[in-house]
């Protein structure tokens, strides 16, 4: 009777302890966290880069690019929604910022300055924010990530030419509770290369970091944006 009780005292005392280093795999510092603090600290060192995202919720479809440039300011938004169940909703947005400065691409073929231009899209305003290490609501949420997401450790793979980690994150944030995102970053600079998202089926790729971005604009736009901003 004595050996039995001491033999479930050990057992429980075990699977205790096992639960409590699983547990620590994802709460204590230097896991995770660490590599993922690496990213935050390399991305406040980017000042060109580039996303491209596509989106299937539900019926829709969507394509979206960025095109980042805060050394000069700009930045080139393009986005494109399609919705299978009513085609004659779709839309589609061709849009170049320079510094406080917003024209269109027209049906036409033309760019105009906008009668209402939309506020707070400027390159500089995203690069402020990487450089302060908060998220920009164009790159990976990194710093949400640190805070409060489980982080799993994934397979390497390559995503555009470059060898990356995969990491499985997990955090509140979908519709019905848990999302569970991938982010994969590289293994030389710690940058984000991919993302998906699950709820939103989502995935974007991340690329140019640091790299002249040739900006499919016509010249003449930008000649007209910099002259009404001062910018060379």
């Amino acid at each position: 009777m004595g050996n039995r009780y001491w033999f479930w005292v050990l057992v429980r005392l075990a699977v205790g302890v096992a639960i409590v280093a699983w547990a620590a795999t994802y709460l204590r510092p230097g896991g995770g966290e660490k590599e993922f603090q690496k990213t935050l600290d390399a991305l406040k060192q980017v000042h060109t880069f580039r996303v491209a995202s596509t989106a299937t919720p539900g019926t829709q479809h969507n394509e979206m690019l960025w095109e980042v440039d805060c050394n000069r300011d700009l930045l080139h938004y393009q986005w494109q929604v399609m919705d299978s169940s009513r085609p004659e909703t779709g839309m589609a947005r061709d849009e170049v910022h320079v510094a406080n400065l917003e024209f269109d691409h027209e049906n036409d073929g033309s760019w105009s300055k906008p009668r209402y231009a939309m506020r707070g899209r400027s390159a500089k305003r995203y690069c402020d924010d990487l450089a302060q290490g908060a998220d920009s609501s164009l790159l990976p949420p990194i710093a949400t990530m640190i805070k409060r997401a489980i982080l799993q450790k994934g397979d390497k793979k390559t995503v555009n030419g470059v060898r990356c980690r995969e990491w499985l994150v997990t955090m509140k944030g979908a519709p019905n509770g848990l999302e569970h995102d991938t982010v994969c970053l590289g293994l030389q600079d710690h940058l984000p290369y991919e993302m998906t998202v699950d709820w939103e089926h989502s995935r974007s790729s991340f690329s140019d970091y640091n790299s002249p971005i040739q900006f499919d604009v016509p010249e003449s736009v930008l000649q007209s944006a910099n002259a009404s901003t001062g910018s060379n």
